[in-house]
């Protein structure tokens, strides 16, 4: 064990070591993307036959150790070898082994984006418990960006853990003071709730669904509520642009809904990364 602390101490060995644990979890987090809608739509399905008391449907079970990973399009079985991150989908040349079937390029970017966010994790906080929060925080976010960009969903399963981790991670301070971490909790999830029911009052409209609120209440309790502001005004600007180029570029329509999640997601890791200097920024900026 002394051997294990004494090695994380050497930067290199640190940053290789973060990096090829971010390429599995990588890896993972693809899994999870892929598989956790289908697992809540079974669970629904089950939910909904029993208040009817009719039999479920009769479907393989889907969990994230089974059934094992297979060509969508042949059914071809996945072999470990084929599941490297990055190096088998480029000896692959991203096409399925058996049929030559495409295989998305969003796995490798998966894989490699959090390969980097790990990586860049390593770099800013060293071997220390910031660095073990930030790699839960950037796992969570980017298999939840994963799943609201596929399904428009925020799962339960995450955001709640992620909050409650929040809250007894800050119990030491790692990110911010306790009661700042419980205070930004309870103002990110009303401060999106209250814009929900404006919106809806006023539209007659669903503007946003739940899980952002758990989500923002997840990143004020990892961050403290002067993080708010700065994570609402910075996924309002990048959500307003990127919407804005959807529309020109791909003339989707004003009506058509676009996942919050993502630039939530965004927002919490470059807080992450540069909330401090932003925080105080914005602070000094508007007199505070």
């Amino acid at each position: 064990m002394d051997n294990l602390s004494n090695a994380l101490q050497l930067p290199w060995f640190l940053y290789t070591a973060v990096t090829l644990l971010g390429l599995v979890i990588g890896s993972f987090l693809n899994v999870v993307i892929f598989r956790l809608p289908k697992m809540m739509e079974q669970a629904w399905q089950r939910d909904c036959c029993e208040l009817l008391e009719q039999a479920p449907p009769d479907t393989a079970q889907f969990s994230l150790a089974s059934p094992n990973s297979q060509c969508r399009d042949c059914g071809a079985a996945i072999k470990p070898w084929h599941n490297i991150p990055l190096l088998s989908y480029a000896f692959l040349k991203g096409r399925c082994h058996q049929c030559g079937a495409s295989i998305s390029s969003r796995y490798p970017i998966v894989e490699l984006c959090t390969a980097l966010l790990s990586l860049a994790a390593a770099v800013v906080f060293g071997p220390t418990l910031q660095l073990l929060g930030a790699l839960l925080l950037i796992w969570s976010l980017i298999a939840l960006t994963g799943i609201d960009i596929d399904t428009q969903l925020l799962p339960d399963s995450i955001t709640l853990p992620l909050l409650w981790f929040g809250l007894l991670l800050n119990l030491n301070a790692v990110f911010t003071p306790l009661n700042d971490a419980v205070i930004g909790a309870a103002a990110g999830y009303l401060t999106l709730w209250s814009v929900y029911w404006l919106f809806k009052l006023t539209t007659g409209k669903d503007g946003m669904g739940f899980g952002d609120f758990k989500l923002l209440a997840a990143l004020g309790a990892w961050f403290g509520w002067q993080a708010i502001p700065l994570i609402i005004i910075l996924s309002s600007f990048v959500g307003a642009f990127i919407g804005i180029l959807l529309i020109l570029w791909k003339k989707q329509g004003r009506e058509v809904p676009m996942p919050f999640g993502p630039y939530l997601a965004g927002a919490g890791l470059i807080t992450l990364f540069f909330g401090d200097q932003l925080t105080t920024a914005y602070f000094s900026f508007i007199g505070f």
